[in-house]
């Protein structure tokens, strides 16, 4: 069944605020094999005008992809969560994220399309620091599959 469309431009609560912790940040860096030093040692990212080391781009999906979990958990919307695939991501920075930032996501449905069954569910994240300054917007693309035919 195709998800309802009058979820567009629906906007769910933000998240509790996530502290971005400087050995979650290497731990991360080292995942990814991320080698730069501004994302590892404090003195490399002060010698770059940073407070701090900061996070690689990618960082900040672990938080944006939990708080869309918020829309994919929301019973009324009925996204069945056991056919959903990750279609795309993408980021536009305000600026990186640094060790110490306590942010909170916002999503919101952006758009919610049907493609030859599937259902196509665009999430847009905004987050923001705990000044209420805007970081980073994140777009999130699940592709929910058709169920397959008895």
């Amino acid at each position: 069944m195709a998800l309802d469309q009058s979820f567009v431009g629906r906007t769910y609560p933000p998240t509790a605020p996530y502290e971005v912790g400087r050995e979650k940040i290497r731990e991360f860096a080292e995942a990814v094999g991320e080698t730069n030093p501004v994302y590892t040692d404090p003195e490399a990212a002060k010698a770059l005008g940073y407070s701090d080391v900061i996070a690689p781009p990618t960082f900040v999906f672990s938080i944006t992809f939990r708080a869309a979990g918020q829309v994919v958990e929301d019973p009324q919307l009925g996204l069945d969560y056991s056919r959903v695939v990750h279609g795309d991501q993408k980021f536009a920075y305000a600026r990186p994220v640094r060790a110490g930032d306590r942010l909170t996501v916002t999503s919101t449905i952006e758009a919610i399309k049907s493609l030859a069954g599937n259902d196509v569910l665009d999430i847009r994240g905004e987050v923001h620091d705990e000044a209420g300054e805007h970081v980073v917007t994140a777009w999130t693309k699940l592709v929910a599959r058709a169920a397959e035919e008895a």
